[in-house]
């Protein structure tokens, strides 16, 4: 099954319906899994590391809008 939305964009419906709108790499990835937003994937990477990398490293195109609250969490902003 393609995609119909990007990474990010799935990572900000998980994190809209979240407490303060934040939650875990883990609990994300939990998340669009179960609700199959983010279908296919390409390499040998988790979706937790995507996530994380995707919305944490300061190269990311996609880091401003979110915030890292701890070392396993982030916040849409």
């Amino acid at each position: 099954m393609k995609n119909l939305i990007t990474l990010h964009e799935a990572i900000i419906l998980v994190l809209i319906k979240k407490a303060n709108r934040t939650s875990s790499f883990d609990e994300i990835a939990k998340e669009i899994e179960k609700r199959n937003l983010f279908p296919e994937r390409k390499g040998n990477i988790t979706l937790s590391e995507q996530i994380q990398l995707r919305t944490s490293i300061s190269s990311s195109k996609y880091k401003h809008l979110f915030e890292k609250v701890s070392e396993n969490e982030i916040r849409f902003i």
